[in-house]
């Protein structure tokens, strides 16, 4: 019986969008500013009254749409849905006053099979908007897009339960030419948008409001190809603007720019996943600042860190260049690490070697607000972080390390999960620098507010160590201002030591 149902099901389902797309297709469309080919999902039986599911609809106004390609319309509304599949040449135009709004029914988002292999795929399978292998699609428009990710937590013994299945918001696999615009996107119950293996992606002035369930990422760049990012905002309660490699694709050529973020965990990351690797990064004119939001899931709430780079599960992350960024709040405002977790993306794989983090250009960084544990940039024994160049960098930190704290002897950790802190408290209080070798460092200015008597950087196993003009605040009685142990070939100019 059950059976019979089903189906039954499914026939009804197929017939309706049928039914719809005859219908329409026997009315003359009507002008739109949009372009002559526009589909308004009002035409198609959406009521935009929030209480009736609009799935069957919406899908319908796409699929006729992808017949000759154009652009959906969202008149104002709020449409409540399940998963829509995208399709080629189509783009989704959600007007201000409109909301596309995720049913809070797990059951209306169907397990997706997603041919592209990589870490997560047997059980990251469900999105409110979805599309793999397509080309020339968009989502555009002054409207928004809510998951409503908080309706995916359940009480359980009296305390928060999370689904381990929870949809994204956006997902895109495989895809090329993508254009994601303008649009508000709140809410989601996983990462808010998931680009995986995609090329030519451009994402502009959008906002984004991601405070309702774990793993509340603001934007995922995944593997992709030549990716541009620019003029957004956001607000996140995981991980801000990201980069990762969770299968064997590298990201590759990447530009984000005038974008405003702030993140209780980090603002902007490349890692933790790694695999396939990352080259030609560039990040600039950017403003990293404290939550809105003061309650976390995750992290804490000024962030646990603004600029984080971590390779840790193979790969080659070669030339990365970020510049002019203002941080704010984060109490690691740098972070630079090579390790091992050595995670495999897919069972059969061999593990995956040591992964090579080289040719890193930061400059013309402000951090204030950070607390005391301090920067780092790290390696491991026998494979050191290479090429790693600091210019016009200024970091203001909380202070208030201890002698005790100047004696830490900092673990190794190769496979422990990379974050700020993993470390604890440094020996010291500006740039702790390990297991590195060719590192330049000109026109650095450190300085604390609180009682300070560590020195103001920490150098270990590290062969060419070039500083110039350094400006660093220092406790009294403090000495030396540069630790330097197992240090070859080191050339510093223009120290100056202010005790304060």
């Amino acid at each position: 019986m059950k059976f019979k149902q089903k189906y039954y099901r499914i026939f009804i389902h197929n017939s309706a969008l049928l039914l719809l797309l005859t219908i329409y297709g026997c009315h003359k469309k009507q002008p739109s500013l949009l372009g002559e080919n526009t589909f308004n999902v009002r035409d198609f039986g959406a009521k935009g009254d929030s209480i009736h599911l609009e799935t069957l609809f919406i899908q319908a106004a796409i699929d006729a749409c992808a017949l000759h390609g154009g652009t959906v319309f969202f008149p104002e509304g709020t449409y409540r849905t399940g998963t829509v599949f995208l399709k080629n040449n189509v783009t989704l135009h959600i007007s201000k006053g409109a909301v596309i709004l995720g049913s809070t029914e797990l059951k209306d988002y169907p397990r997706l099979s997603p041919k592209y292999e990589f870490y997560g795929s047997s059980w990251r399978d469900q999105s409110l908007i979805y599309g793999e292998n397509l080309h020339d699609i968009a989502i555009e428009g002054e409207g928004a897009i809510n998951g409503q990710g908080a309706s995916f937590i359940i009480k359980k013994n009296k305390k928060p339960f999370r689904y381990m299945d929870r949809p994204y918001g956006l997902w895109f696999i495989n895809c090329k030419n993508i254009r994601i615009e303008n649009i508000h996107l709140r809410n989601s119950a996983f990462w808010m948008q998931h680009y995986l293996a995609c090329d030519h992606v451009r994402i502009k002035g959008i906002s984004v409001f991601n405070h309702s369930n774990k793993n509340n990422d603001m934007i995922d760049i995944d593997g992709c190809h030549d990716v541009v990012i620019s003029d957004c905002t956001g607000d996140s309660d995981d991980d801000g603007i990201t980069l990762k490699s969770t299968s064997g694709r590298m990201n590759e050529n990447i530009t984000i720019s005038n974008c405003t973020v702030s993140s209780h965990c980090n603002a902007i990351k490349l890692g933790t996943e790694s695999s396939g690797g990352f080259k030609n990064i560039n990040i600039s004119n950017c403003t990293i600042k404290p939550s809105a939001i003061k309650t976390t899931i995750y992290g804490e709430p000024a962030g646990d860190g603004g600029i984080a780079i971590e390779l840790v599960d193979g790969g080659i992350m070669d030339s990365v260049f970020i510049s002019n960024i203002k941080i704010d709040g984060p109490q690691v405002p740098l972070f630079v690490r090579l390790g091992n977790r050595a995670r495999k993306y897919k069972d059969n794989m061999d593990m995956p070697p040591i992964g090579i983090l080289r040719n890193i250009f930061i400059s013309d960084i402000t951090a204030t607000g950070a607390n005391n544990i301090g920067s780092s940039i790290t390696g491991l024994i026998g494979h050191p972080v290479e090429n790693i160049v600091l210019n016009n960098i200024k970091i203001k930190y909380s202070g208030g390390g201890t002698n005790e704290d100047a004696s830490n002897i900092v673990e190794e950790l190769p496979g422990k999960y990379p974050e700020g802190n993993m470390f604890g408290v440094l020996p010291s209080y500006g740039l702790f620098i390990r297991h590195a070798k060719n590192i330049s460092v000109h026109n650095l200015e450190l300085s604390f507010e609180n009682k300070e008597e560590r020195p103001a950087i920490f150098c270990e196993d590290v062969e060419g160590f070039d500083i110039i003009n350094l400006r660093a605040d220092i406790g009294a009685g403090v000495e030396p201002c540069i630790v330097l142990k197992q240090v070859e070939a080191t050339n510093i100019e223009g120290e100056v030591c202010r005790v304060k």
